[in-house]
């Protein structure tokens, strides 16, 4: 499978981890969010353009930005 993600400047806590809320979609168009905690680049490859770019983000969708920290604690 694969997903497009596109990152956003919401973050929630989960276990104690803070995380990004990523969205996008799937080949077939399903609607999906990540929570990323790290994102990593080989050491060997020029990380600059990719770092510039992974400092942008969008405003979450109304969907995302509703979401309750409290559904996301699992322990």
């Amino acid at each position: 499978m694969k997903v497009l993600l596109e990152s956003t400047s919401k973050l929630v806590e989960i276990n104690g981890i803070t995380c990004r809320v990523w969205e996008g979609t799937t080949e077939r168009g399903i609607a999906v969010h990540a929570f990323v905690v790290r994102v990593g680049v080989d050491r060997d490859a020029d990380a600059a353009e990719f770092e510039r770019d992974l400092r942008e983000t969008r405003a979450p969708s109304a969907e995302v930005g509703a979401i309750p920290t409290r559904m996301l604690i699992d322990e």
